[in-house]
């Protein structure tokens, strides 16, 4: 705690200021209207009540010195884990770390050694692959920010079988997300991709069509068509609405 000058200033407790320390600007909360400082103690200087970007400002300054602080310790005490981003409850005075691990970590002695050293209450959460990337975001094969880092508030089941009814390719490399998880946007309209499968012929059946009989060779969810071989092996891309019903 630092003793400061308010001026004229008319402040309450817990009001956020701005003060002028020797480091530059900086912002403090206002814990008491009432001490007294040590005889000759010199006082800072309160510039200002504090507004909403200095408050941010100062915790996105909090939590990089704590996550910084958070993987020194860890190195330190030997733990395997990997920090990813620390929050901080302005009205709860908490940090939250969030860390990556293979397996569960005993992180008790990181939690004090980083609550003694950063002088407030710390909680540790492990996290999975999934909410690790919406941690700390980035840009996905479609070349588009993160869905879970824009706008996805929890992540639905995903599996498989979804990339195999939308005919994509079974390969995890290529249907898998940064986090080394399957995207989630399969699962986006699978059920409209699903219901349109249950519409298509089978490959290599026999079909009837406003040009003759023909032979199912292909299929395209997306276009909604189908690739037929007629009899006289000819082959033609027919919409899935004009296919003869019965045929």
């Amino acid at each position: 705690m630092v003793y400061c000058d308010a001026g004229e200033m008319s402040l309450q407790v817990d009001d956020y200021v701005v003060v002028d320390t020797a480091g530059g600007p900086d912002v403090a909360r206002v814990t008491t209207l009432e001490a007294s400082p040590r005889s000759g103690e010199q006082l800072m200087t309160i510039v200002r009540q504090a507004e909403a970007e200095d408050l941010q400002e100062s915790r996105r300054k909090l939590e990089k010195e704590a996550l910084s602080r958070c993987k020194e310790m860890a190195a330190e005490l030997g733990l395997d884990m990997k920090p990813l981003a620390v929050r901080h409850d302005c009205r709860g005075d908490q940090l939250t770390m969030f860390f990556g691990a293979e397996e569960r970590v005993d992180f008790r002695g990181l939690i004090r050694k980083l609550g003694n050293a950063l002088e407030t209450r710390v909680q540790l959460r492990q996290v999975g692959a999934r909410d690790e990337a919406k941690l700390l975001g980035g840009i996905g094969r479609c070349g588009y920010p993160l869905c879970c880092r824009s706008f996805l508030t929890s992540f639905a089941s995903v599996s498989i079988k979804m990339a195999k009814e939308q005919n994509l390719p079974l390969n995890p490399m290529k249907i898998s997300g940064i986090c080394g998880r399957l995207f989630c946007c399969l699962a986006y309209e699978h059920k409209e991709y699903a219901a349109t499968k249950k519409r298509m012929p089978r490959l290599k059946q026999e079909i009837s069509t406003p040009y003759g009989r023909g032979r199912v060779v292909g299929t395209n969810l997306f276009k909604e068509t189908v690739t037929v071989q007629m009899d006289n092996e000819s082959t033609r891309e027919i919409a899935l609405d004009e296919l003869v019903e019965g045929g």
